[in-house]
C-alpha cells in the first residue's frame, strides 16, 4: 500500500510531529511505501490565485478558480508545485490528513494545500460516492487543545461530529474517498508524558489494522434526486421515517443526529 501524509506543523517537537513519525515507523514496518508532505517545510502556497495556472486564464474579468483549474489540469497548465502533489495523490491508497486543528478546522497551509491540490477533484458530475478518488482511502489525524468533553454535545464547543461534517463529508467525501473515523489526541499539551506516550501507542496498534476498518458512513448519491435539487428521494425519505435518528449529521430529516456518525465507522 502506498500512503501519503500531508503534514502540517512547524516544531519537529511537536505532538503532531511525534505522531506522524509514529505513523511513517508503523506503516513502513508493515510494508507500505510512506511519503510525507511536510507543508511548513516545503513552505506550501496556501493561497488558490491565478499563479497556479500557467498561461494565463481563459477568463480573467470573471474568473472563477474551480472552473480555470479544472481546465488547466485538463491541459497540463498547472503551477509546479500543486503538479507534484498530485501525482503524490494519484499514486497514494491511502492519504492521513496530521494537523492541530485551528479554529475548528485546519491550519491555513493545509486547506490551501486542499483548495489547490483537490481543486481538479471538484466535479459536479462526479461527486461523492462516484467521486473520482472513490477507489481511495483518507483520514484526518489531529490534536486538539482542549478535552473531549468541550466538544460533546452539551460541551461549549458543540459536538465533534457536527464539527467534523465539513471536512469529512464536504471535501473528502465529496471527492469521492472512502473515510476512516479520524484518529483525535485530546490535549496532548496539557497530559502528562505517560498518556502522551499511551496515546501514540494507541495509533500504532491502530495502524497495524487500518487497512481492514470499515469507513464512516456517508448517503450514496443515487439516495438523492438529481432532476429535484438533489433531495432525498421519496422512498428514501420513508425507509428513515420511522427510524428515530437522522440520515447523517448534515441530511438529519429534522430528526436527532445519529450519535458518532463522523467519529465510528458504519454508524
Amino acid at each position: 500500500m502506498k500512503v501519503l501524509i500531508v503534514y502540517a506543523h512547524e516544531s519537529p517537537a511537536s505532538f503532531n510531529a511525534a505522531a506522524k513519525d509514529a505513523a511513517v515507523a508503523a506503516l513502513t514496518a508493515q510494508g507500505c511505501t510512506v511519503e510525507v508532505s511536510d507543508l511548513y517545510a516545503m513552505k506550501f502556497k496556501a493561497a488558490a490565485t491565478t499563479e497556479d495556472i500557467t498561461g494565463g486564464v481563459k477568463d480573467a474579468e470573471n474568473f472563477c478558480y474551480a472552473k480555470e483549474i479544472k481546465l488547466a489540469s485538463e491541459e497540463g497548465r498547472l503551477a509546479d508545485d500543486i503538479k507534484k502533489e498530485q501525482e503524490k495523490l494519484k499514486e497514494a491508497d491511502l492519504v492521513i490528513f496530521q494537523f492541530p486543528m485551528y479554529w475548528s478546522s485546519v491550519p491555513a497551509i493545509m486547506k490551501g494545500w486542499m483548495d489547490r491540490v483537490l481543486g481538479f477533484a471538484y466535479a459536479q458530475e462526479k461527486r461523492y460516492s462516484e467521486g473520482i478518488f472513490k477507489d481511495k482511502k483518507a483520514m484526518l489525524s489531529f490534536t486538539t487543545d482542549c478535552p473531549e468533553s468541550v466538544y460533546s454535545d452539551t460541551g461549549i464547543n458543540g459536538d465533534i461530529n457536527v464539527t467534523l461534517w465539513p471536512l469529512q463529508n464536504g471535501i473528502l467525501n465529496y471527492c469521492g474517498f472512502q473515510v476512516f473515523a479520524p484518529q483525535i489526541f485530546w490535549d496532548p499539551a496539557t497530559g502528562s508524558p505517560e498518556s502522551r506516550s499511551s496515546m501514540l501507542e494507541g495509533w500504532r496498534r491502530r495502524l497495524q489494522n487500518l487497512c481492514v476498518e470499515a469507513s464512516v458512513y456517508f448517503a450514496p448519491l443515487d439516495y438523492f434526486d438529481k432532476e429535484k435539487g438533489f433531495l432525498l428521494k421519496p422512498e428514501v425519505k420513508e425507509k428513515y421515517a420511522s427510524k428515530e435518528c437522522g440520515l447523517t449529521v448534515g441530511i438529519h430529516m429534522g430528526k436527532p443526529l445519529p450519535a458518532n456518525s463522523q467519529t465510528k465507522a458504519g454508524v
